[in-house]
């Protein structure tokens, strides 16, 4: 069974659960932006819920279905619509052959994931169907889908047809949101009173942010206790020595402007990090717009484990839904 891209929309890759394990080689362990949207799609089709499917970004694409497949669409709100009739999200619907999948404007949220029964079948790249565009790697020819494209798809099944998530386990961020921070090894480098403007202050996605990192703007400049430069690290206060990044951790260059590193980030450079985005919060990440306000919370490390044993929990009630 194959699929043919007849628009590619925005932005639209093959992902999965991402290739962890090669970090330290520079290839970040990438797939889904939101790990939990891709999981319910998943569920919703009887795939597992690590199937590869497919991610587009403010703008849905428009696929034909060479064959009869179950289909879900979950993340953002961007309805679907199956030759022109609108189907509800979050829900497990039916494409026939020939029928075409295409989708509205997107009324909230950045990036929807639609799930096919028996999953994209493109190869397996270290362990992952998940697109590394910058690195040439997995998905579909190491690349977002274009238009003329054949997607390949497994073998499904079609038994979950009107199968819905609750209400309630459909996680949507608030406004302004809010991004759990645990302070890190560098936080002794700002003063008392940058450290206090950080989680005060009123902060906005910028227009750059990707599968990479999320810029942000409006909150005031962080200022640095006075220090000799280290040897290599550089004259800016925000430098130091190259060292590891962590997945959410936020550096912020020249002390201006925090960038979170998200699924595609670099594995390690020579910017400060201010402290790093607790892994319960990072799927929400890819579902803030530019111009999103949003504040940075303060956090421990036992309230960060608690937060995470909460989302394990929250995605084990998922699960029970398919039971």
């Amino acid at each position: 069974m194959a699929i043919n891209v007849l628009h590619h929309g925005l932005a639209t890759t093959v992902q999965d659960l991402g290739r962890p394990g090669y970090f330290h080689l520079g290839i970040p362990m990438g797939g889904a932006m939101d790990r939990y949207a891709l999981r319910a799609a998943n569920l919703l089709v009887g795939n597992d819920e690590g199937a590869a499917g497919l991610e587009a970004v403010f703008i849905g694409p428009k696929l034909e279905f060479e064959t009869e497949a179950l289909v879900a669409v979950t993340g953002a709100d961007m309805p679907a619509r199956v030759d022109g009739v609108e189907q509800p999200g979050w829900t497990a619907f039916k494409v026939k052959a020939g029928q075409v999948l295409s989708f509205d404007y997107l009324k909230s949220g950045a990036r929807i994931c639609i799930a096919i029964s028996g999953g994209i079948d493109v190869p397996i790249a270290l362990g992952s169907r998940s697109t590394y565009p910058i690195g040439a790697l997995g998905g579909y020819k190491g690349r977002a889908i274009v238009i003329g494209d054949d997607l390949p798809v497994g073998n499904g099944f079609l038994e979950n047809e009107g199968k819905a998530v609750p209400e309630t386990l459909r996680r949507q961020s608030g406004t302004p949101a809010e991004l759990r921070v645990l302070p890190g090894l560098y936080w002794d480098r700002l003063t008392d009173q940058a450290k206090q403007n950080f989680f005060a202050d009123l902060w906005k996605v910028a227009p750059e942010a990707d599968r990479m990192g999320y810029r942000f703007r409006g909150g005031r400049k962080l200022e640095f206790i006075d220090r000799k430069p280290s040897f290599g690290a550089g004259s800016d206060p925000s430098n130091i020595v190259d060292s590891c990044y962590p997945y959410g951790s936020i550096q912020v260059p020249g002390g201006t402007e925090p960038i979170i590193l998200h699924r595609d980030a670099v594995s390690g450079g020579g910017y400060f990090m201010v402290g790093t985005v607790i892994s319960a919060d990072m799927d929400l990440i890819g579902q803030m717009q530019p111009h999103t306000p949003t504040r940075f919370v303060e956090v421990t490390m036992q309230e960060a484990l608690s937060a995470r044993r909460e989302r394990a929990d929250f995605l084990e009630a998922l699960r029970q839904t398919f039971n």
